[in-house]
């Protein structure tokens, strides 16, 4: 394992690109910062656009709308290190014509004192070479990071699907993290230990005297004692059997935190399935649906063989629909999995009901896939009904479930389960929610802005349509334009409905006009303005 994780980029590692050493920097301040992590590029030229930054952007500029005095150039400083910026990187070039312009004088005056790395180029630089350099690097990374936690997954499934012994997992664990890994229970008691090439014989010295001083974390992190070990809790919330330490320092802290986390769930789940025949069930269920989503070269007869062997009927059309734990984020990683868990058994229950075979599993963490078959098209409705409703009453955890298109095979079947997931994702934020089921077309508008949710262009335009009204926010303002919309822009409705007189109404809209510097006249900008601010009252 490396000595960097994912989105570690800095404003250090900025500051040495070539492209920026070309440009002759000089560090104004913040040089104890210069280590801050970055996640995005962000160009500005205006102090207007810093509403738009998320967090950890570095910022690029000329500060050509910016007036550069010492109190303007300081006041939109301080207003990128508000918005979470990174780091500020300014190109101010020396006039030619007044080369003791005080420019760049200002630039330092104001930067002076201030936490937010600001960087000074004093050459000519074209942004988009920084911007490209960053960009690939980052996503880089991001791509990186993906890719180690898709193999840590498929790892420690292997281990699950193959009956590994809690032997097996920690030395599996120990070989990942290149470091000794030891698993206790209670009472400090080393229940298995692997990493002797680490130096394990010598960490196991006295063991239970130095445990009993390293307090327990309920959830993955460094313990608090005389010895800072990292550990994970391994067993249920309530019912916690053990934990799983590495006694030693780790170069990559985030990842190795992964890898711990995935083995305590891993040893969790082992020890609470019993290795039973169903939880073995469950797991290939998983895992062919897992395979049939992605390119594999079986045919369709094959899949259908191994899908019946493990229990799905057969059918003219296959259906394919996804529950989503609702609040998921909110749970540890083992109360998920046995929330999951009992949803899949009670999956088991509605299908026996309902005297047909399903293929059910775990599409990824909070998400349940399952596949229905049934023996004619003009059935699915009836069948979803009743599937559905029986899930939902016989639940104690709140679900959501999307649906998608029936196909006539099982591969192409499963394949759609990423569309089922999307919608099942975006019913939680429906303003009702009186069907047991939703296909993408009940979405509509409301499913379509969810989806954008976090959408920098969608973001973009909302705020920019808005923006008369949320610099300050303007609640009444914002409630009046809600209210005209609603109504579809009928005045004398909108009058007589808030009891208020045509001319007091007009008088208010005419202002709410000219705040928002748009006409409400044109059906036009009241769609841009509709859609704007259903996008600001589910995410603004």
């Amino acid at each position: 394992m490396g000595t960097r994780t994912a989105g570690s980029l800095t404003m250090g590692d900025v500051l040495a690109l070539p492209v920026v050493q070309d440009a002759d920097p000089l560090v104004l301040s913040g040089a104890k910062n210069l280590d801050a992590n970055l996640r995005w590029v962000h160009v500005t030229e205006s102090a207007d656009n810093v509403d738009l930054l998320f967090g950890r952007e570095v910022v690029l500029t000329t500060l050509r709308n910016v007036e550069p005095t010492v109190e303007r150039l300081r006041s939109f400083m301080n207003q990128l290190a508000h918005a979470g910026a990174a780091g500020v990187i300014v190109e101010l070039l020396a006039d030619p014509v007044h080369p003791n312009s005080p420019a760049a004088k200002h630039l330092a005056d104001a930067a002076q004192g201030l936490e937010l790395p600001v960087i000074h180029l004093r050459k000519k630089v074209r942004f988009v070479q920084i911007t490209e350099v960053i960009h690939e690097r980052l996503v880089s990374e991001q791509l990186a990071a993906v890719q180690f936690s898709r193999n840590v997954h498929e790892i420690y499934t292997e281990l699950s699907l193959n009956e590994a012994d809690e032997q097996r997992i920690v030395e599996r664990t120990s070989e990942l993290l290149g470091a000794p890994v030891v698993l206790e229970d209670v009472r400090h008691h080393v229940l298995a230990h692997a990493g002797a090439g680490y130096g394990a014989e010598s960490v196991l010295e006295h063991w239970m005297n130095r445990s009993k001083f390293v307090g327990y974390a309920e959830q993955t992190g460094r313990g608090h004692g005389t010895e800072n070990w990292l550990q994970t809790p391994v067993g249920a919330v309530r019912n916690r059997w053990g934990r799983l330490v590495v006694p030693d320092e780790l170069d990559d802290e985030h990842n190795a935190a992964l890898v711990l986390e995935r083995a305590g769930q891993t040893l969790t789940i082992a020890r609470l399935s019993g290795r039973d025949q169903r939880e073995l069930l469950y797991q290939a269920r998983t895992s062919m649906m897992h395979e049939l989503q992605q390119h594999h070269s079986y045919t369709d007869k094959e899949v259908a063989v191994r899908a019946q062997s493990l229990g799905l009927d057969s059918g003219s059309h296959y259906v394919p629909l996804v529950i989503a734990l609702a609040e998921a984020e909110n749970y540890s990683p083992t109360d998920l999995q046995l929330r999951e868990r009992e949803v899949l058994e009670v999956i088991d229950q509605v299908a026996e009901n309902m005297r047909v075979g399903v293929l059910a599993g775990s599409l990824r963490s909070g998400c349940l896939a399952v596949i229905v078959p049934v023996s004619a098209k003009q059935l699915v409705a009836n069948a979803l009904q009743r599937f559905t409703r029986q899930l939902t009453e016989m639940l104690t955890t709140h679900i959501a479930i999307g649906v998608a298109a029936e196909e006539t095979s099982i591969g192409a079947s499963a394949r759609r389960l990423e569309e089922a997931a999307h919608v099942a994702e975006i019913v939680p934020n429906l303003p009702t929610r009186a069907r047991p089921y939703y296909r993408f077309a009940d979405l509509r508008l409301r499913g379509v802005l969810s989806a954008m949710g976090q959408d920098a262009r969608m973001r973009s335009f909302a705020l920019t349509e808005l923006s008369g009204l949320l610099s300050p926010v303007d609640p009444d303002g914002l409630e009046l334009l809600e209210q005209f919309l609603n109504h579809g822009g009928n005045k004398s409705t909108l009058a007589k409905e808030s009891y208020l007189s045509r001319p007091t109404l007009y008088a208010r809209l005419a202002k709410l006009e000219d705040k928002l510097g748009v006409s409400l006249g044109t059906a036009e900008s009241r769609a841009s303005l509709q859609v704007a601010l259903l996008w600001y009252r589910m995410h603004g």
